[in-house]
């Protein structure tokens, strides 16, 4: 039944994706007759991935060679911005006083664009790929601390009474329960927090230049070469989707 289930669901995703590109292709065909159809971008694309690290120059490299540099930025930002949303999630999720203290100036902050913060970080740091990891650690910040926060608050009071009871002292008590039982909460952020640093390192790439998926787009948009540009979309989807799923996987693994 399992593997019925499961086969389904690639029949279903393979449907849909199909559907997609016809489409596309009709779109193409009738409508928006400037841009390229599947059958060219899809050749242009196995172009690039035939190569994808090659090295010709600072302003030749591959999409492969760009996907890294952009995922290394993410994943910097990302981890940095993690670190710090957990941390505080925790202490003002513990404390009411904190989080009366702290919650007004978070939601003044978090509305606020990615990208605004990315002249603070040029500012602060003189340079354009730091000021991108800058934005990026900026993004990867609230819903992780909204959720570890919410999380910490919500532990029941037989869990509260049950640590008490064996004496539990803050580190004991904040290990093995405050800890194992917020964890779903912030692999939930984590799983927001990395798509949507995933989105913003494309257009942060476009206003830092120099390497990346983002400066790919943007150095092929200024070539004229929308093969590449819709290329580079689909593997940003792609990458993505890797993303999203390995979080969604550790999710489903601490929620069993």
């Amino acid at each position: 039944m399992k593997l019925f289930r499961y086969s389904q669901s690639i029949l279903l995703a393979m449907l849909g994706f199909f559907g997609f590109v016809i489409l596309w292709w009709l779109l193409t065909y009738f409508l928006v007759k400037e841009l390229p159809q599947p059958p060219q971008v899809f050749s242009n694309l196995f172009e690039l991935l035939k190569k994808p690290f090659y090295d010709a120059g600072p302003n030749d490299k591959g999409i492969g060679w760009q996907i890294y540099y952009s995922l290394k930025r993410v994943l910097t930002g990302f981890f940095i911005g993690s670190l710090i949303a957990i941390s505080i999630g925790f202490l003002i999720g513990m404390s009411g006083k904190l989080r009366a203290m702290f919650n007004p100036i978070i939601q003044i902050l978090r509305p606020v664009s990615p990208l605004a913060w990315f002249p603070i970080g040029l500012a602060v740091f003189q340079a354009s790929d730091k000021a991108a990891v800058f934005s990026i650690a900026i993004t990867s910040l609230w819903a992780t601390l909204l959720n570890t926060a919410y999380g910490a608050s919500s532990v029941p009071e037989d869990y509260k009474n049950v640590a008490k009871v064996f004496g539990f002292s803050t580190l004991r008590y904040l290990r093995y329960v405050v800890v194992p039982y917020t964890l779903p909460f912030v692999l939930t952020g984590l799983k927001i927090n990395i798509g949507i640093a995933w989105m913003v390192i494309v257009a942060a790439e476009m206003l830092a230049g120099g390497t990346g998926i983002g400066f790919y787009i943007w150095d092929s948009w200024n070539a004229l070469n929308l093969n590449n540009v819709i290329s580079a979309i689909l593997l940003i989807g792609v990458v993505g989707f890797i993303l999203d799923y390995f979080f969604g996987y550790l999710q489903r693994r601490v929620q069993i």
